[in-house]
């Protein structure tokens, strides 16, 4: 009876934690959050300025990001930036208007840049043509240098691509390919507005793969509407069968404030915070059954990945791309909602279509937001990386602000208690317990968050 008793109180002490931390936290892609940006910090030759140091410091590296955010079908799931078109004719003129924004950085850059990497990320990149996607790398390419060691990737949606999308892609150097799956299930999928069955999506990794793309990633969800646990197992099942290097185990952040489409859910419809607690839990379990160790937050790499040597090596990076085995300080987003990163600052271009097309042809840079960082800034950006690419990360125990430092202490304090880091001599590691909950206890040292707390609800639940 003793025992029956004990193992009560371990059920209830759990599900007081699970209830303690299902609250909205950043997924911090940056610091500080776009939430607490300051935009009168910044302007266009402020941003110019600072990219510049920047490229310098670099020689001159730099990553480029394009936003195609055209899609023919509406998946209700989806909080990205997306336009939902089946006019072709769109293509034409936006990747004029990104090649001409590209033309603008050229101008304004003080070293010619060298190109480590690429990402086409939307909305539906493979909505576009493969003439078109062609004519827009080769333009980019054009004149500048590549880096030997570069990664060029792409996500693709499996009913959009065809084959000649990726003998295109293969003969500019891309080599990085990233499957959106989210669930195999028929029902979720009808659910999610985003049928795709296992068949087409094997034929669009075969396509990648006759054509050069050597590594694989893709992308799952967990806390769909309708989903089940049994519906997970059988789609990580299917994943294996495709022979991915990597995979996004990604918790559906419900956000209808954001993306007006999925107030056609209830909370009755998503699963609760402990059954989603278990749906992470088992599809970890079968990932690593099949060999996937666990990554920082939400992935998973074989260990003879880049990404899991990065991470192992302490050189993992987060970025607005997501995870990274590269270093790439300065990033140039083009593209309508596109964010760019010189390390230093932020700005982001304008989010609609029309008005990012309109700041183009004015010959203007198309910001809309930004943020140049401060010192404490760089400082708290420097923590919260650490604690998600590397699992552990050295407090800095010396803040001027000691009412700031009282609240980070009791935080890691009851962390620690409720078995989620271990903290000694200073250093924060992240328990198998934490690694879910690792953006709670990065925004402990989120000192925006911390001063400017509201009960208006801006980012997703952590679990």
């Amino acid at each position: 009876m003793k025992g029956s008793g004990a193992k009560v109180k371990s059920k209830v002490m759990k599900q007081e934690i699970l209830e303690k931390y299902n609250k909205p936290v950043p997924r911090y892609t940056s610091y500080p959050t776009v939430p607490f940006w300051d935009f009168s910090t910044i302007d266009s030759s402020i941003w110019i300025s600072r990219m510049n140091q920047t490229l310098i410091d670099e020689n001159g590296e730099l990553a480029i990001y394009i936003h195609l955010p055209f899609c023919e079908k509406l998946c209700t799931f989806c909080a990205c930036n997306k336009r939902i078109t089946k006019n072709h004719k769109v293509e034409s003129p936006y990747i004029e208007a990104v090649l001409r924004e590209w033309q603008m950085y050229l101008a304004h850059m003080e070293v010619k840049p060298v190109i480590r990497e690429i990402h086409l990320g939307g909305g539906t990149p493979t909505f576009f043509s493969p003439e078109n996607l062609e004519y827009l790398i080769s333009s980019i390419l054009k004149g500048v240098h590549i880096a030997e060691d570069h990664e060029f990737s792409i996500e693709v949606h499996p009913n959009s691509a065809n084959e000649k999308h990726f003998e295109v892609l293969g003969k500019l150097g891309f080599r990085r390919l990233s499957v959106g799956v989210q669930d195999f299930d028929p029902f979720v999928q009808e659910v999610i507005n985003r049928y795709q069955d296992f068949d087409t999506t094997r034929e669009v990794v075969n396509w990648a793969r006759k054509y050069g793309f050597t590594d694989l990633n893709i992308d799952l969800v967990y806390g769909l509407p309708f989903q089940t646990l049994d519906s997970i197992k059988k789609s990580v099942t299917l994943v294996k069968k495709l022979n991915p290097q990597r995979i996004a185990y990604y918790s559906y952040a419900h956000v209808p404030w954001k993306s007006k489409v999925q107030r056609k859910f209830t909370k009755d419809d998503l699963p609760s915070a402990a059954l989603k607690l278990q749906m992470y839990k088992s599809g970890s379990r079968a990932l690593k059954a099949h060999g996937f160790e666990s990554i920082g937050m939400d992935h998973f790499a074989l260990k003879e990945d880049k990404m899991y040597k990065a991470y192992t090596s302490g050189n993992l990076n987060r970025n607005f791309m997501g995870y990274s085995t590269t270093n790439t300080k300065v990033i140039i987003g083009l593209g309508a909602s596109s964010i760019s990163d010189s390390w230093t600052a932020f700005v982001q271009n304008e989010k609609k279509v029309e008005d990012y097309q309109e700041c183009i042809d004015r010959g203007a840079f198309p910001i809309i937001n930004g943020h140049a960082l401060t010192e404490e800034d760089l400082q708290v950006r420097k923590q919260i990386l650490e604690l998600m690419c590397q699992s552990t990360m050295k407090v800095d125990a010396n803040h001027d602000d000691l009412a700031f430092q009282a609240h980070v202490k009791a935080r890691l304090r009851t962390f620690e208690k409720d078995g989620l880091i271990k903290f000694k001599n200073g250093t924060i590691s992240l328990e198998p317990s934490g690694q879910i909950l690792v953006r709670h206890i990065a925004s402990t040292f989120d000192k925006k968050l911390w001063g400017e707390m509201t009960n208006t609800e801006m980012f997703s639940r952590g679990i």
